[in-house]
């Protein structure tokens, strides 16, 4: 994980100490509240963009200490929030996993070693740790080796049980299913990056001489390459699996080095492809097939790798907007709580938190929000941003969130290119959300007075050209809100910021 220079790491600190040291009342207010006053006026005046006349429009902003509501607009309305869905998944599975929790990955011996054999099977049982990747399914693959096992005369066991069979979440789209934001989840699973985008593949194509070179990352043959692809004078390629199968076609033309994150079909058997071949790597030869089942009882083990803790795992998630991080940790909070490792056993326990935590009305069908029927309100999110502040963890999350305008990809993340140059860069720690005609922004604030305040801003049904610089423009002017001034001119304030139709976790590679 990258490194903060010092000058961010200072700033953060700031930031950090204000929210640590929030004023117990807010800051004296006007007679009359002209602060006040003048934000109303400006946010409504935002809200007024025309392509928000036929759309849906929720904002509530609250003072983070008192909980006064200084400004709200149909907060009370059910909205899809995409991503913001990821506000309850995070804070819920820290709760209830831990910031120490960690997911293992165990290689058990299943029958008897006798001399560098084992008779019987070897099985490779997953908890669902979306940051292992291949090189260490080849370290456990080598520890396996180091116990002078040479020979396996039993089968390959995945044991994928830790979670259940489903692999895809409720409502995906369908057109969805082989895309790297909505890969299967399962229990044993691979990344081909330190995204840790879990169950998926990058592929890439590049010019050589009159024909066109693809390779993998990692390298595998797990995928059917069907390359139809010619040398051309410009890149204009297509990489896409096919539905339902493990065939990728590519098409078009290549000039320049292009690169595409590919879901894999099965992430299990994709996995037991990866392990086989680096225990042959490493001179253990498994004589009987590939197989999945349930490890049993009294099986040894031999080797285990076990993840970063789940306060790393934050940044990763919450920065980037990595949505199998939010379902791996929904199943993994199921798993915890009621021994089943299920996506309605998991969103159980993120419901049962969120209301116990003063959240009202929500309506949660997964943990990332690629769902469509997933629904909060304004206050419901307000509610659990509130929530979190009280939790001995809250720093840890809160810092994982991403930090407008700060060019650092595991600092700003999907906020690192907006609001940049204003008085909410470095200040801003929000969740971004998308899907198309949606976008959210729901976070905190720290205004020009020093208040920490809470906002959520949700837009939902507009038609076309993502209305992300008007959650900037709101984000700034709360930025810049004091309660014993009123704001002289906002048209500074509402500059048009490169914010793009999608964040960041959605357009790999250059754009993240």
């Amino acid at each position: 994980m990258r490194r903060t220079s010092a000058t961010l790491v200072g700033g953060a600190l700031v930031a950090a100490l204000a929210w640590a040291s929030s004023p117990t009342s807010p800051a004296t207010a006007l007679e009359p509240a002209v602060g006040v006053q003048d934000l109303t006026q400006d946010i409504n005046q935002i809200l007024s963009d025309s392509r928000l006349t036929i759309a849906r429009a929720g904002v509530v902003v609250r003072s983070a200490a008192s909980g006064e509501e200084l400004y709200s607009t149909d907060a009370g309305k059910l909205l899809t929030p995409a991503s913001n869905t990821k506000l309850f998944t995070s804070a819920a599975a820290v709760d209830t996993l831990g910031l120490d929790y960690r997911f293992p990955t165990t290689v058990l011996n299943a029958g008897r070693k006798l001399g560098s054999a084992i008779t019987g099977d070897l099985v490779l049982k997953g908890t669902g740790d979306p940051t292992m990747l291949a090189e260490d399914y080849d370290a456990l693959a080598a520890k396996v080796a180091d116990q002078g096992v040479k020979v396996v005369t039993g089968r390959l066991v995945a044991d994928d049980t830790w979670f259940d069979s489903v692999r895809l979440g409720q409502d995906w789209a369908w057109d969805d299913e082989t895309a790297y934001y909505a890969a299967p989840i399962s229990a044993l699973t691979a990344s081909p990056d330190r995204d840790y985008d879990a169950g998926s593949v990058i592929v890439s194509v590049a010019a050589d001489g009159d024909k066109v070179k693809v390779s993998t990352t990692p390298e595998t043959d797990y995928l059917k390459i069907v390359n139809k692809a010619t040398v051309g004078a410009e890149t204009d390629v297509l990489i896409e699996r096919q539905h339902a199968s493990r065939t990728v076609v590519i098409t078009g033309t290549v000039k320049d080095p292009y690169q595409e994150w590919v879901a894999v079909d099965d992430p299990t058997t994709y996995v037991s492809d990866l392990f086989r071949k680096a225990l042959a790597k490493h001179g253990v030869h498994v004589l009987g097939p590939t197989v999945t089942g349930a490890a049993p009882a009294n099986a040894a083990e031999l080797a285990r790798h076990d993840s970063m803790p789940l306060s790393e795992l934050l940044v990763p998630f919450l920065k980037l907007s990595n949505n199998m991080h939010a379902e791996i940790l929904t199943k993994a909070m199921g798993r915890k709580v009621a021994g089943e490792g299920s996506w309605s056993a998991g969103l159980k326990v993120t419901t049962d938190f969120a209301k116990a935590n003063g959240v009202q009305v929500l309506n949660m069908r997964d943990g990332s929000g690629l769902s469509r029927r997933d629904g909060f309100t304004p206050t419901s999110i307000a509610q659990i941003l509130t929530a979190a502040r009280g939790k001995p963890w809250f720093k840890t999350w809160y810092d994982a969130l991403p930090i407008a305008g700060n060019p650092d990809r595991f600092t700003g993340g999907t906020l690192r290119s907006r609001m940049r140059g204003t008085a909410a860069a470095n200040n801003v720690h929000a969740k971004t959300g998308s899907l198309t005609g949606v976008t959210s922004l729901s976070g905190y604030v720290t205004d020009a007075d020093g208040e920490p305040l809470i906002f959520s801003i949700m837009l939902n049904q507009y038609l076309s050209g993502a209305p992300k610089d008007i959650e900037d423009k709101i984000a700034i002017r709360l930025a810049n809100f004091s309660r014993t001034k009123a704001v002289d001119s906002v048209s500074p304030l509402r500059a048009s910021t490169d914010s793009g139709d999608l964040e960041c976790s959605w357009l790999k590679p250059a754009e993240c």
